[in-house]
């Protein structure tokens, strides 16, 4: 049985959002429009088979081994590299470049059920806060929950490109139990990914809670964690 959080921190992608399947070349479509130079006149598939080459040099986005990944590239890095490697220079900001590409990417609609179990922990007086491994900027990502969510009350909104580390590393887990002022055994942790999200707050004491609700995919089977995938489900426990 697990005990009343008084916290609950939650993942962002296909866990608060349910995002469409990614499409780099389409963020690089999108991104190009702005492109003040491109000294080689490059179209957005060959930039993408670039970007694609870097992250499998760095280790990167490989769903089997994306947990050892645990240290984060913040995409500000990463696209300053990308585009002038490239010879090409863009008109926007690092944030903006995120944006566009981000929103052309990868487009998300609240899973269902979110925003009423949202205004449940709110109206029962459980924090709530997002601790995400993502490299877009945290401004980005803050941006685009307030979109999707705009009646949200989380305390914190954390995006790994801001500290360095990424899920499941321990240091982020207990970052956020700085951040909330709480014992381990006061804090849920809910997200899609087994080894990311259950392993890695397990590591620390927090309770996991593996959301399963926004991909219709197979799963390998675990018994050591609580399995959702209707936001309903955990309302029940917590009346």
């Amino acid at each position: 049985m697990l005990k009343k959080p008084k916290m609950i921190w939650f993942d962002y992608g296909q866990t608060l959002v349910k995002e469409a399947n990614f499409n780099g070349v389409k963020g690089t479509e999108a991104v190009l429009q702005y492109a003040v130079t491109n000294k080689y006149d490059l179209t957005a598939a060959q930039v993408q088979a670039e970007a694609e080459k870097i992250n499998q040099e760095l280790g990167r986005f490989d769903p089997a081994k994306r947990h050892l990944f645990q240290v984060e590239v913040p995409n500000h890095m990463f696209t300053a590299y990308l585009y002038e490697s490239l010879g090409i220079q863009l008109s926007i900001s690092s944030e903006e470049i995120d944006r566009v590409f981000w929103d052309a990417a990868a487009p998300g609609v609240p899973t269902e059920g979110i925003e009423s179990f949202l205004e449940f922990l709110y109206q029962n007086d459980i924090r709530t806060g997002v601790l995400s491994n993502i490299s877009y900027a945290g401004t980005v990502v803050e941006e685009r929950i307030n979109k999707m969510l705009p009646n949200h009350h989380f305390e914190f909104i954390i995006a790994t490109s801001e500290y360095m580390y990424r899920k499941p590393h321990k240091r982020i887990f207990e970052f956020i139990l700085e951040k909330s002022e709480l014992r381990p055994e006061e804090v849920w942790y809910i997200g899609d990914q087994y080894q990311c999200d259950v392993v890695g707050a397990k590591s620390v004491g927090i309770a996991p809670i593996w959301y399963r609700g926004a991909i219709d995919m197979p799963y390998e089977e675990k018994e050591d964690v609580l399995k959702i995938t209707d936001w309903k489900e955990l309302q029940a426990m917590l009346m």
